[in-house]
């Protein structure tokens, strides 16, 4: 899901795709794009099928009767014997007991999480719009480094938390392919939203992703294919790098109040993503907060008067 908020990075937007038709974008690689566009989820959210005799899903997306037809017509009577979850926003897992009802998969992701952040919003913290109404256990959990393969597929999992504490990348075996979920898109940046979003969390495995030499794709949760993954992550990086020293110096010049921010360093915002971005802006603050660098006269919300240290 995206902030829908950037306008330093240079994004790719062209996306080549039919609702309800398999797309094939590489060998043993094809993607089904569910109907459920909006200004967060871009086109729609992304499902990929891998493997050539044996299959895996990653990420049903939507509880959409048409969406789980479009995956079992793209299976062509292949079996889907795994459901890979990058993470369990909604939009990506909303029709996953369906698909299990269809196909008797085995579910594969991170597991539940705890929420370690302090940030109270007015959800009441703990809990956000699109996270899971109960904590997800999958059949099977994997960690940071973990492989799992079927017959004629094998993934490495790539623990990225920041966009939610639970999120995946996935590398398809001997492709140099990443399955980058909704930590790096390439037709916008991702949504950090505190208390699950954090903004350390999410630099950091930023920097894990950019790290890694070998990659030479990215297939995100939404939009079109990344190329130069590793650019890109670096990319993304400097970005939020830069992002939160604007943010920095709004506060040191008198931009005191979460809205007082936004309003300076997203001028001209469409007034349907001001939200989105005030709770980005709250997970930069709470990340300047953890570095010393900002305090708050309360504890830290929407609400919060800022000062710089």
């Amino acid at each position: 899901m995206s902030d829908k908020t950037s306008d330093k990075l240079t994004f790719r937007t062209e996306m080549d795709f039919a609702y309800g038709v398999a797309k094939e974008l590489a060998p043993g690689v094809a993607r089904i794009v569910a109907n459920n566009p909006s200004p967060f989820t871009y086109k729609g959210t992304n499902a990929y099928l891998i493997g050539t005799t044996s299959l895996a899903l990653i990420d049903p997306g939507p509880d959409d009767p048409a969406q789980l037809q479009a995956i079992l017509n793209a299976a062509q009577g292949r079996p889907i014997t795994h459901i890979l979850i990058t993470h369990t926003h909604s939009d990506h897992v909303a029709g996953l007991a369906a698909v299990v009802a269809a196909t008797k998969a085995k579910t594969v992701g991170f597991g539940p999480y705890a929420i370690t952040s302090k940030v109270v919003t007015d959800r009441g913290g703990g809990e956000s719009a699109h996270s899971p109404k109960a904590p997800f256990h999958p059949d099977i959990k994997l960690g940071h480094g973990d492989r799992i393969a079927g017959d004629s597929w094998a993934v490495e999992a790539i623990h990225t938390p920041g966009h939610l504490p639970d999120h995946l990348c996935f590398a398809l075996g001997g492709s140099g392919i990443v399955f980058s979920g909704d930590h790096i898109m390439g037709w916008n940046t991702s949504i950090v939203a505190p208390p699950e979003g954090r903004m350390g969390d999410y630099n950091r495995s930023l920097e894990v992703l950019a790290a890694r030499p070998n990659d030479t794709m990215y297939l995100p949760g939404h939009g079109g294919r990344v190329e130069q993954p590793q650019r890109v992550a670096k990319a993304y990086l400097l970005h939020r790098r830069m992002r939160e020293q604007a943010i920095h110096d709004a506060i040191a010049q008198g931009a005191s109040t979460i809205d007082a921010i936004v309003a300076r360093v997203y001028s001209g915002l469409d007034p349907r993503l001001v939200p989105a971005a005030a709770m980005s802006v709250l997970a930069h603050v709470e990340h300047l907060q953890e570095r010393g660098l900002v305090r708050e006269t309360a504890a830290l919300s929407l609400k919060s008067t800022l000062v710089v240290v």
